[in-house]
């Protein structure tokens, strides 16, 4: 009888061990769950910064701060609203907003709208509305909302531009651009 008693108390304690590892695990997981919600709430927090460096930068037309959000390299691609109809790589998008500060000399504002990010793990893509209006050196006014799409990537633990795609909506009828599209 001693026998029996003692191989079911050897039962019970290892069931007692089966139940523990099984709470440790499942607190493992839910401990795993909040840190990568954590992670991802960081990383939509980093990428929210990103934009706002960039509208900071647009405004006081600072292209080497504006350039700091792309990456530096020739991965980069840009579908903008000026030909060429894909800019290839940092030097080539940086030609472009040089080309924006010859064209508009004059002061540059932005709002930016709808920003919208999702992330996954060390990529992310993204959307907003911009409104940006330009005036050139003879002091006219450029006023136009694009739609901006955005590819981002982590880079040494940075978060980069690394594809943009900026549109306006087009009036099919009329085969007119929506500049201030709504």
């Amino acid at each position: 009888m001693k026998l029996q008693h003692m191989l079911a108390l050897i039962l019970v304690g290892i069931c007692a061990g089966c139940s523990a590892g099984t709470d440790t695990k499942a607190a493992d997981a839910k401990a795993a769950e909040a840190k990568a919600a954590e992670m991802k709430a960081q990383d939509e927090a980093d990428i929210k910064a990103l934009e706002a460096r960039f509208v900071a930068a647009f405004k006081a037309k600072d292209v080497t701060a504006i350039m700091a959000n792309y990456v530096a390299d020739q991965s980069l691609i840009v579908f903008d609203l000026t030909p060429p109809r894909q800019y290839t790589g940092a030097d080539a998008y940086t030609k472009d907003w040089q080309g924006y500060l010859t064209a508009f000399a004059g002061p540059w504002d932005m709002t930016m709208s709808d920003l919208d990010i999702t992330v996954g793990g060390d990529v992310a893509y993204g959307h907003n509305v911009q409104h940006g209006v330009f005036t050139d050196k003879a002091g006219k006014k450029l006023e136009l909302t694009v739609r901006v799409t955005d590819g981002y990537k982590k880079v040494n633990g940075k978060w980069l531009i690394s594809h943009e795609h900026v549109s306006i909506p087009v009036d099919m009828d009329k085969m007119k651009p929506e500049l201030n599209s709504k």
